[in-house]
């Protein structure tokens, strides 16, 4: 592993142990349709025989005790391109929330749904040192693991250690404090493009803003939007954005790949205003009230006045029915399905026991969804809100809102990372490429 990331990674980590300590963190979601910013107050708690006061780590430690959202500008799929736009629109939330809050916040952690993630299966094997499995011998096991050359121009976002193997038992999420003499671990490596990815960190800093974390934005909406027996039973996370379509698969409560599709509802809307000529704004304004993906009988009596191009509303007034709007948005949504359905493929999904898909986000609210993305991707779909959290205020309980209630939920409740042991900086692995899922096929 870089040994330059891993430093990064372990300073974003101590920054935030540091944020928990106080007592405050914020919550910062970028997409392209909206940046929205939660203030997270966690109460800290006597833990450990050293006196040693912290935060607990886990779930409902926490409540929300400032929230606010503005219209994102500068972003396009869910990367900066233009950064004094971007800049603003974080400082605005970032201010919004503080002042809901009542405090100053100097920690954020951010979820990124650009950069094309990448996922590896990554394996590695070393030699109990000591009989029992210890912290150092976790560490030695994921420096050992095979890192495919991804390219200087990717960085790794996640190394999650999904799946632990002692001798012959395999399918250990923590192998500490047990004894054998071989251990072996699959990690699951996402990376993600460098250029964008260093652009969110530059706005940050711009913000005055210390970075604690950085996640996959289809991570956190995973996390938000399916439930224990989902994330545990094997199911996928198609969070439908604005810009981008993210993909995350879980299976026993791990993450074991995440994708992107470069398509989300602003191509929709799109569609809509160059189909019927309206601007972008009465497209959007069109699409909220009136649209859907499945006309029946009575969509082609129900007619919809059309905003005037020109302002004049006594020559320039035109009608459509229902069913010409569902004509417009209904093959962009098929699609983005389509691309869905070819990345799932390409993941090992048919291999999962579970195989139920939970659409969430901005764009998962259009009437019709479940339906349509049921037949197109041959599976049962439902639509997924995000887990309710205390101190959320009811605007931000909608799918909009699955990727900054899955950020709360990781920051409460942390999974273990490469980055979180100390590994032996003279055992970096070899450089190979390994099929992602492989650890999945060979041992289920």
């Amino acid at each position: 592993m870089r040994r330059q990331l891993y430093e990064v990674q372990r300073a974003m980590r101590a920054r935030r142990e540091t944020a928990l300590r106080r007592g405050v963190i914020a919550i910062l979601d970028i997409g392209t349709s909206k940046v929205a910013c939660l203030v997270l107050q966690f109460v800290p708690e006597e833990v450990g025989e050293d006196g040693d006061t912290r935060p607990v780590l886990s779930q409902g430690a926490f409540r929300v005790i400032g929230a606010a959202n503005t219209r994102s500008r500068g972003i396009a799929f869910g990367e900066i391109e233009a950064m004094e736009e971007c800049e603003r629109a974080v400082r605005t939330a970032i201010q919004g929330a503080q002042k809901m809050a009542g405090f100053r916040v100097d920690h954020v952690i951010v979820s990124f749904s650009g950069g094309r993630p990448r996922s590896y299966g990554c394996t590695g094997e070393v030699e109990v040192e000591h009989g029992a499995v210890a912290e150092r011998d976790v560490g030695h096991v994921l420096a050992a693991c095979d890192i495919p050359d991804y390219g200087h121009d990717r960085d790794a976002l996640h190394a999650l250690p999904v799946n632990f193997c002692l001798d012959d038992r395999s399918g250990l999420t923590d192998p500490r404090g047990q004894v054998g003499r071989m251990l072996a671990v699959d990690m699951h490596l996402v990376t993600v493009a460098s250029g964008p990815l260093r652009n969110i960190l530059h706005c940050i800093r711009r913000c005055d803003l210390e970075l604690g974390g950085i996640v996959v934005s289809s991570y956190a909406s995973g996390l938000a939007s399916l439930t224990e027996d989902e994330q545990e039973l094997g199911s996928a996370c198609i969070d439908i954005g604005a810009g981008v379509t993210g993909l995350s698969v879980f299976l026993r409560r791990q993450m074991i790949y995440a994708d992107s599709v470069r398509m989300g509802g602003a191509h929709i809307t799109s569609d809509i205003g160059h189909g019927l000529q309206v601007s972008l704004p009465d497209a959007e304004r069109l699409k909220t009230m009136h649209g859907g993906l499945i006309a029946t009988g009575l969509d082609d009596r129900d007619m919809i006045e059309l905003p005037s191009i020109l302002g004049d509303w006594e020559h320039d007034r035109r009608q459509i029915s229902r069913s010409e709007l569902i004509g417009v948005m209904r093959p962009r949504v098929e699609e983005i399905l389509e691309e869905v359905r070819a990345r799932l493929d390409a993941s090992g999904f048919e291999y999962l026991p579970s195989q139920r898909i939970v659409l969430t986000g901005g764009s998962a609210q259009i009437p019709g969804l479940e339906s349509v993305a049921s037949r197109v991707l041959g599976r049962q779909c439902r639509i997924g809100k995000p887990h309710r959290v205390q101190g959320l205020p009811q605007s931000a309980t909608g799918t909009a809102f699955s990727t900054a209630v899955g950020l709360s939920m990781h920051v409460s409740h942390p999974q273990d990372e490469c980055w979180d042991f100390e590994t032996p900086a003279d055992r970096q692995g070899a450089r190979r490429v390994t099929r992602a899922l492989r650890w999945f096929k060979e041992n289920w």
